[in-house]
C-alpha cells in the first residue's frame, strides 16, 4: 500500500477525530454512495470499530424532477446511489440499513425551501437538512428500528473537538480549506456534535481519493461530486400552481423595466435571465419585495453591503454572543471566502454584523457563519433589513 492507503487511518489527524471513542465501539456511518462517506466507513473499519451504514431514502417520485444521470441528495438519482451503497456495504461485509424519510424531508426541507422563496428570501436547505434530517430524524428512526450505535460518522470535511475547559464541543475548519464544510454544520446542537465523528477533517480530498484507489475502489475515486440539493432548473417543480405570480421589475428609483416570471425564479445577486436591457451595463437583482411582488434591480456596485443582522443564531464555540463588540471572520454563503467584521450583540440569538469592506450580495435567508480562526463560533440567518450603523464607542 502507498502512504495514504496504509497509514492514513493511523495518522494523528484520524487519532484526534476518534478521541474519546471506546475501542471497538459500534459507529453508524451516513452512507451516500460517494467516495467521502464510503472512505469514512473504510477508515473506521480499519481502525477496529464495528461499523453499520445508514442511508436516508427521501425520494418517492411525488415531485417530477428530471434525471440527468447525476448523483444528488434528492431526485431520481437516489436509486443509483442506493445501489452503489448496497454494493459497497456488501463488499465490506458491513451491515447497512435504508431508512425511509421522504415525508419528513418534504416537510422539513422542501416546505421550508418553498416558503422562504415565497417570502422573497433565498434559503439554504443543506444547513437545515444536516441539523434536522441527518442528525435528527435519521438517527432517531434508525434507533426506533432497532439499530444500535454509540456515535455517528459522516464524510464531511470538518473537525470536532471537545474543549475541556468549557465542556463545549468545538467545530473547526477542515485541513483542506477548499473542501471545508463547517458552513453546512453550523446549526448543529452541542448534543448533536457530541456524537458526531468526522474522520476526514484532517485529510485532503486528494488523499481520500488516493485511499479509495489504493483500497480497490477506483470507481469511487473517479466519481463526480454530488449535488448539494437539486438542479436549479428543476426548482420550479417544488412549487405549486399560482406560486409564480408575474410582477414588475423596477429600479430602486421606481423605474419600470419589465415583468418578472414570479419571485421564486430569482435571487439577490442574479444577473442572467432578467430579460431587461442593460443599457451597456448589466442589471442585477438587489432586492426581492414579496409584499409588492417586485424584483428590484440595480448595478453591480449596488450589491456591495457592509451591514446586516443575523437572527436565530446557533452558538457553538461560545455559549452566547459577547457583551462587547468582537472581531470575527464572517462567511455569508458557502463559497464566500470569509471577511473580517465586527459582531455586536442584540440579544442572545441575534447579532448585528459590520464588515470592514463591502461584500457582494448579502442575501436574506442565507446563512451567516462566524469564525475565530479555525473555530466556528456560530451561525444564523441573514435578515432582509440592514440595521442602522452603530455609533462609535
Amino acid at each position: 500500500m502507498n502512504a495514504v492507503g496504509g497509514d492514513a487511518f493511523n495518522s494523528r489527524a484520524l487519532h484526534d477525530a476518534l478521541a474519546g471513542l471506546r475501542p471497538g465501539a459500534r459507529i453508524a456511518v451516513g452512507l451516500s454512495g460517494g467516495v467521502d462517506s464510503s472512505m469514512t466507513a473504510l477508515l473506521l473499519r480499519r481502525a477496529g470499530f464495528d461499523v453499520v451504514g445508514l442511508t436516508m431514502q427521501i425520494w418517492d417520485g411525488a415531485i417530477p424532477l428530471s434525471d440527468e444521470g447525476r448523483s444528488g441528495c434528492f431526485g431520481p438519482g437516489e436509486v443509483r446511489d442506493l445501489e452503489a451503497v448496497r454494493a459497497f456495504a456488501a463488499r465490506l461485509g458491513m451491515a447497512h440499513h435504508v431508512v425511509p424519510l421522504a415525508e419528513e424531508y418534504r416537510r422539513v426541507v422542501l416546505d421550508y425551501f418553498r416558503e422562504e422563496y415565497l417570502r422573497g428570501r433565498t434559503p439554504n436547505p443543506c444547513v437545515h437538512c444536516n441539523r434536522q434530517m441527518k442528525l435528527g430524524f435519521l438517527l432517531d428512526r434508525a434507533r426506533q428500528l432497532g439499530v444500535e450505535f454509540e456515535a455517528f460518522a459522516t464524510g464531511h470535511y470538518a473537525r470536532r473537538r471537545r474543549d475541556d475547559a468549557s465542556g463545549r464541543q468545538r467545530l473547526l475548519k477542515a485541513r483542506d480549506a477548499s473542501k471545508d464544510q463547517t458552513y453546512f454544520l453550523s446549526h448543529l446542537s452541542q448534543a448533536q456534535l457530541a456524537q458526531l465523528v468526522l474522520p476526514l477533517g484532517g485529510l485532503l480530498k486528494e488523499e481520500v481519493r488516493a485511499l479509495a484507489v489504493d483500497a480497490g475502489f477506483p470507481d469511487l475515486a473517479a466519481r463526480a461530486e454530488s449535488q448539494d440539493f437539486i438542479e436549479s432548473r428543476d426548482y420550479g417543480a417544488l412549487f405549486r400552481s399560482g406560486d409564480a405570480r408575474p410582477g414588475p421589475i423596477v429600479t430602486r428609483a421606481g423605474e419600470h423595466l419589465g415583468t418578472h416570471r414570479g419571485l421564486i425564479h430569482y435571487t439577490v445577486g442574479q444577473r442572467k435571465g432578467l430579460g431587461v436591457g442593460g443599457a451597456g451595463e448589466p442589471w442585477y437583482v438587489v432586492e426581492l419585495d414579496a409584499e409588492k411582488n417586485r424584483v428590484v434591480v440595480g448595478r453591480r456596485e449596488d450589491l456591495g453591503g457592509l451591514r446586516f443582522r443575523a437572527a436565530r443564531v446557533n452558538w457553538i464555540g461560545i455559549a452566547a454572543p459577547p457583551a462587547e463588540p468582537s472581531r470575527v471572520e464572517c462567511r455569508i454563503r458557502q463559497r464566500h471566502a470569509g471577511a473580517p467584521a465586527t459582531m455586536r450583540r442584540v440579544d442572545d440569538t441575534t447579532v448585528d454584523v459590520e464588515f470592514d469592506e463591502p461584500q457582494f450580495s448579502i442575501t436574506p435567508g442565507q446563512i451567516a457563519v462566524f469564525y475565530d480562526g479555525d473555530d466556528v463560533l456560530g451561525g444564523g440567518t441573514i435578515e432582509p433589513a440592514a440595521p442602522e450603523p452603530h455609533p462609535a464607542p
